[in-house]
């Protein structure tokens, strides 16, 4: 039986010479998770003789991941804000910089209750749900057109507890909200690539990630000239968006347009302006 650090050694090899970024630390994590053991203990166990039986798991998650299949694909969770969300094949995983998203309007939000949100294309719900595990007057929509998405949204509605206060709808849009539903404020990270730049991104992107939440169309900003209209005409408060490198000017521009006249820019921790926020005056 070969030790645990010969085996961590050997995978991260591997990794590196399949071109993966982070060779050592995807080896570490995927061992680790798959012998119950976080990257702490992985350095405490490096004498530990790894049994026959134990190799096979760690085959078929290395495998995996020389395929370029996202990390937290092959872990089924991510951890975003704090909190570990549920993540698989089909859904986007969660970004750091959407938490530039999450501290703007943890700014904006208050405590009233109940403050109704829709979390718009929510795939995993990270941002929805997140809203609502840290401000308990939310009262969230939760809202996407793929049905795994859906799956995976209910499945961290109940790990966080927050059924009582979440409705997970199928449909496009706004649309599968009843018109009849007050909104306070609709919060998105739409597809905003743009097409051309698709083939271009890193393999676990262009080759895992579901199409349907990263093609933004020809400028990145196709999802936004239809949702932003439909939200200012239904959100009491505002909206906010994530956006990518380069789009916030355009974005704000639409916001206004649509009759936010109260539009703020919000930068991430790498400087760039990700957050568009539209509110009315006050």
């Amino acid at each position: 039986m070969k030790p645990l650090v010969e085996l961590l050694t050997a995978t991260t090899d591997f990794f590196r010479s399949r071109g993966i970024p982070s060779p050592r630390l995807d080896a570490e994590l995927l061992i680790g998770h798959a012998l119950g053991l976080n990257r702490v203990g992985v350095y405490l166990n490096f004498d530990r003789p790894i049994r026959d039986e134990e190799l096979e798991p760690i085959r078929v998650m290395v495998r995996r991941r020389a395929n370029r299949e996202p990390v937290a694909w092959i872990l089924g969770k991510k951890e975003f804000y704090g909190r570990d969300f549920a993540v698989g094949p089909g859904i986007l995983v969660p970004r750091p910089d959407t938490e530039t998203l999450i501290e703007a309007l943890l700014a904006r939000l208050g405590d009233a209750d109940p403050t109704f949100v829709a979390d718009i294309g929510s795939g995993s719900g990270c941002i929805g749900l997140t809203l609502a595990a840290e401000k308990p007057g939310v009262r969230l929509f939760a809202v996407d057109v793929s049905e795994i998405a859906l799956a995976t949204t209910k499945q961290n509605v109940e790990a966080l507890g927050l059924k009582e206060r979440v409705a997970v709808l199928r449909g496009s849009l706004l649309e599968p909200i009843p018109a009849s539903r007050p909104l306070d404020w609709v919060v998105s990270n739409p597809p905003y690539i743009p097409t051309l730049d698709l083939d271009g991104l890193q393999p676990e992107v262009r080759d895992h990630e579901p199409r349907i939440a990263l093609d933004g169309g020809a400028d990145g900003l196709d999802v936004y000239r239809r949702l932003i209209p439909a939200a200012a005409a239904r959100a009491r408060v505002g909206i906010a968006l994530e956006v990518g490198a380069g789009q916030a000017r355009a974005v704000a521009e639409l916001v206004r347009d649509a009759g936010l006249g109260e539009v703020a820019i919000v930068r991430d921790l790498g400087g760039i302006e990700r957050v568009v926020i539209g509110t009315r005056p006050a």
